[in-house]
């Protein structure tokens, strides 16, 4: 167990806190959830970069980064969805939540067919989630700053990484497309 790993586990561990925090009967529960979110976000940031900065890096932790980022959008998008149960917040966060389930289905196929590295993360990938973070951590907090509708700007971004998330997955799609056909052509 290093220390970017550890990061990892402890965003792991921060899901079930953002879902109490949610749903506490107290008026300040968006502000302590958007912190709870904010703190998980670093610790992907820090992970990735102590791991690299350490020389730390490891099968576990591969395996475990990529799990708690898709575990706490997800959940997050559950309790925004369920909190503010229309189309325009549903619709983004079922595209997102599709391509990650399908991403992640794509690598484990083509990584036991030996073409992990057709499935890389792409630079549209990298844009997508700094875009979801913000939005996410926007409709967490909700209320207006200064006059600026922050949710209706969380809104906004949700789109834009949900049109960024549907464009990193044909990216993927098509850079996986010449091994899923040669694999289909073999059955």
């Amino acid at each position: 167990m290093n220390i970017p790993n550890t990061l990892t586990l402890l965003r792991i561990v921060m899901i079930p806190v953002l879902v109490l925090v949610f749903y506490l009967p107290v008026d300040w529960r968006n502000y302590a959830a958007c912190a709870v979110f904010s703190a998980a976000a670093l610790t992907d940031l820090l992970d990735g970069y102590l791991a690299r900065r350490l020389n730390q890096t490891s099968p576990l932790g591969a395996f475990l980064d990529p799990v708690a980022d898709k575990l706490m959008v997800a959940v997050v998008l559950v309790l925004l969805v369920q909190a503010d149960p229309s189309i325009r917040l549903a619709l983004p966060a079922a595209v997102i939540v599709g391509r990650e389930i399908t991403v992640s289905a794509l690598r484990e196929w083509m990584a036991e067919l030996g073409a992990r590295s057709k499935v890389a993360v792409s630079v549209y990938g990298k844009i997508k989630t700094i875009a979801q973070m913000i939005a996410l951590i926007l409709l967490l907090f909700r209320e207006p700053v200064l006059g600026l509708p922050v949710y209706e700007t969380g809104l906004v971004l949700l789109y834009v990484a949900a049109v960024l998330t549907l464009i990193s997955l044909c990216q993927y799609l098509l850079s996986a497309w010449p091994k899923l056909r040669e694999t289909a052509r073999k059955q």
